[in-house]
């Protein structure tokens, strides 16, 4: 295949160029503390002991001949900088954007990185060469070398190409190869390849399918039957009660917008209020704090007004129609609690009620 053909398939240069490090233009920020970052010092660690592994990936800008874009690879050219370095080995891109490349990269998964690991101690590397080159303890460098011992080759097919902590793999190996698969399908199809969901599957996990069979601890009860039956039959009791309030929510949510319209136009009434302020004062106190709720709904209380205001007209025209003729008879009071009979000489005619006696409807009966 022609060379030319072969760079356009695979999106950049297949000969690696050393390119100066100071003509090198950044295509993104790096971030704030990111030469303190655990990455950036693994890095840092492993091309100072083993050299630069994967090239920069540039790209030759339309604008700048004599500069390249840099790609990919901004941490690594940091750590050159750190570590003296004035040039580093690159790959030209034919795409001047960082998308195309970094689809076009395989990134090393955790079962990668065992093999290779595997690979370099059977040639011959130390183990204190390969933590130096990782920026690792010898420890955490055992770890990723017997990270598939205990594991079913079934869950290592299935993480081949996944990237997670290999203490998940320490988990695993509390299960049997069956429960093992189970699992790790369960965290792939959940995207959460970690050590907490791990556990949780381990905990969750028949003791017929755990290689130690261990039972989990039974866990003392926080609450004992009888009081759990006491507080079953106490929310039997408030849900029951909340059923009742909410089939005559709405009746009497109508009956107290009725009656604020009412207190409302009454306690319009100066002669009204001043009798109530030297006789009952308690009881205006009430009825002011009920025309002052918020809590109704505006558009039923407007539209229960109305129908008030057509009746209190009435009932204005209607006195008025008797002018000095006789007198009616006052008003029976409302049986659900004391009614107040003003007189007229002491609070004068009431506005949309009768000039011979205004009567006062309690908020017990109004509610």
């Amino acid at each position: 295949m022609d060379m030319a053909i072969l760079n356009t398939l695979v999106g950049f240069d297949l000969a690696s160029q050393t390119i100066a490090l100071d003509v090198l233009l950044p295509s993104k920020k790096i971030p704030e503390g990111a030469m303190g970052s655990r990455k950036f010092l693994q890095i840092k660690a492993s091309i100072q002991e083993v050299g630069l592994i994967e090239p920069l990936s540039v790209a030759r800008p339309v604008v700048f001949q004599d500069q390249f874009l840099l790609l990919d690879g901004h941490m690594r050219a940091l750590a050159l900088k750190e570590l003296g370095q004035t040039e580093a080995p690159c790959l030209i891109a034919t795409d001047d954007e960082t998308y195309t490349y970094n689809n076009r990269i395989n990134r090393l998964s955790t079962i990668q990185e065992h093999y290779m690991l595997r690979r370099a101690i059977d040639r011959g590397v130390s183990k204190e060469r390969l933590a130096r080159a990782f920026n690792l303890d010898i420890t955490s460098i055992d770890k990723r070398m017997n990270l598939l011992d205990g594991v079913t080759p079934g869950a290592v097919v299935l993480l081949r190409d996944q990237q997670f902590n290999p203490e998940v793999a320490r988990v695993l190996r509390k299960m049997r190869p069956e429960r093992q698969v189970e699992a790790v399908e369960l965290m792939i199809s959940a995207n959460a390849i970690n050590i907490t969901y791990a556990e949780a599957l381990l905990n969750a996990t028949p003791p017929e399918q755990r290689v130690d069979n261990h039972r989990p601890p039974k866990v003392k009860p926080a609450v004992t039957p009888e009081q759990m039956n006491r507080l079953e039959r106490e929310m039997s009791k408030v849900q029951g009660q909340y059923q009742e309030a909410e089939q005559t929510y709405g009746a009497d949510l109508l009956h107290l917008t009725v009656a604020k319209g009412y207190l409302s136009r009454l306690l319009g009434n100066e002669a009204v209020r001043r009798y109530l302020s030297q006789r009952q004062a308690e009881i205006l106190d009430e009825f002011q704090a009920l025309v002052d709720t918020d809590a109704l709904d505006p558009r039923l209380l407007e539209r229960e007004g109305d129908g008030d205001e057509d009746e209190h007209t009435a009932a204005g025209e209607g006195a008025a129609s008797h002018g000095n003729g006789a007198m009616r008879p006052a008003p029976e009071p409302v049986p659900r609690g004391p009614a107040l009979d003003i007189p007229v000489s002491d609070a004068g005619p009431a506005t949309g009620t009768s000039s011979e006696t205004a009567q006062i409807i309690p908020i017990s009966a109004a509610a």
